[in-house]
């Protein structure tokens, strides 16, 4: 058993949430993480919306022009990581924007982009093996404006493991943002179930 002790701030619960948790967290508390949870099926859909009109957006916009830069500094100087499904359905675009935000504020930081969220590609494959919605049997509907997958903890610990200081994902599980940095932290492997669960 180790002694060892990650502490995650949640610096954010939704799309919309208060934009003060981000500086009290890295100013008042005693923090290795940040852990900024935005995404949601609505919130999806909003954001496929927003990326149809300007294929530069799609993500969570104030994660970057709000949050990051309110403490990015700060970030760099404490040596706090952070994690971030800020990347909704444009991760891609979030990654680009927060590096344009590191190199105007003169900060250094790795920024990773987890990808493989999007399963748009796969919709006629998913079609012609007989996908259904899980809950009524009814078929993919004709129209569909997006598709996305849970991603898990796995590439979030990846990322980090590769020297990441802000890793950006679009959907993922909502444990996988923590359970990430707590497999990388404490080098858990995918097998080992009770770590995982605990």
């Amino acid at each position: 058993m180790s002694d060892k002790i990650v502490r995650i701030g949640g610096a954010c619960g939704f799309w919309g949430d208060s934009a003060v948790g981000a500086p009290q967290l890295v100013r008042r508390a005693r923090v290795d993480y940040l852990m900024f949870d935005y995404l949601a099926e609505l919130t999806l859909s909003l954001m496929v919306r927003a990326r149809a009109k300007d294929p530069a957006q799609g993500y969570a916009g104030d994660f970057v022009t709000v949050a990051m830069k309110s403490v990015l500094k700060e970030l760099a100087k404490r040596g706090i990581k952070v994690v971030a499904n800020a990347g909704g359905v444009n991760p891609q675009a979030c990654g680009a924007a927060l590096r344009q935000l590191c190199a105007d504020m003169g900060v250094e930081l790795k920024v990773a982009v987890v990808e493989g969220d999007d399963v748009m590609p796969l919709v006629p494959q998913l079609r012609a093996a007989g996908a259904s919605e899980m809950f009524t049997g009814e078929p993919l509907p004709e129209k569909l404006i997006s598709a996305n997958a849970y991603l898990g903890a796995l590439p979030v610990a990846a990322a980090l493991g590769r020297g990441a200081d802000i890793v950006v994902t679009g959907r993922c599980a909502d444990s996988a943002l923590a359970l990430g940095v707590l497999m990388h932290e404490f080098g858990w492997q995918a097998q080992q179930w009770d770590h995982l669960a605990a």
